[in-house]
């Protein structure tokens, strides 16, 4: 079975071939279904292989596919949530959460005789992780861990096969970061959509991940990929054992020595 995501010997650079490229030789496959989380000491090129695999940023050599098909353009199937949640603040939550269907086709030639349907998706979105009720408050309204909440609901409207996810856990406190851990997990449980994460929380790679990879120094590839063979569930529980501790403290050892 081929990868849902598959980069092939990627290189880029953004500022053209005459500039040092931010990855080189990048090569990654990720599994329908499966969450992978990649870390990497910073400037690794993490984020640059969330942007090849969306299409937003197009490689000058290898190759990038997802469910089969070479990317060329923006990866309509994806959706994406960042540090920051970006909600518009002159829109309600709601208002917020269907702007990707007023933008991305079929939904933005069905959203005026559908509103009512989205309108109710995205209702039944906000309850699943919390928001029961809020999608009338204005984003200013809500506290900073119920507007990534609102942010992860917006990524989902248009119930992508894929979500990346950029760091968007790492502005909030810990208590809040890990009451979202649980709420990824869930969705991704429920739902069993492919997820890739881009983070520099290593207990949050392992926690939320099927598999890690560690990426090098820039220029970044692939050096170390980690299966992490703790049963699901997981619960908050597990992150105090000594066998997801000896993992992260594995995970941290290699992103040392890609430093170096």
């Amino acid at each position: 079975m081929s990868a849902f995501i598959a980069l092939d010997g990627v290189s880029h650079a953004y500022g053209g071939l005459t500039d040092a490229p931010a990855v080189e030789g990048l090569s990654i496959a990720i599994e329908e279904g499966e969450f992978a989380a990649v870390v990497g000491p910073s400037g690794c090129g993490k984020s640059t292989l969330m942007k090849l695999a969306t299409g937003l940023q197009f490689p000058f050599k290898g190759s990038v596919k997802v469910a089969g098909e070479e990317v060329t353009r923006p990866v309509k199937i994806a959706g994406m949530a960042f540090q920051a949640p970006t909600l518009l603040p002159w829109r309600t939550t709601l208002e917020n959460l269907l702007l990707p269907l007023e933008i991305v086709e079929p939904h933005r030639s069905e959203i005026r005789r559908r509103r009512v349907e989205y309108a109710a998706r995205a209702e039944n979105l906000l309850s699943s992780v919390g928001l029961r009720g809020q999608g009338e408050k204005y984003p200013w309204e809500l506290s900073g861990g119920m507007q990534q909440r609102a942010s992860l609901c917006r990524a989902l409207i248009h119930e992508p096969q894929l979500l990346m996810l950029d760091e968007p856990f790492a502005a909030l406190d810990a208590f809040t970061r890990e009451e979202l851990w649980c709420v990824i997990r869930d969705l991704h449980a429920a739902r069993k959509i492919t997820i890739c994460l881009v983070t520099h929380d290593l207990r949050e790679a392992v926690f939320l991940a099927d598999r890690v990879f560690v990426m090098s120094a820039r220029p970044g590839r692939v050096l170390v990929e980690r299966k992490i063979d703790i049963p699901r569930p997981r619960d908050l529980d597990v992150t105090f054992t000594q066998a997801f501790q000896d993992i992260v403290q594995e995970m941290r050892s290699h992103i040392v020595r890609a430093r170096q």
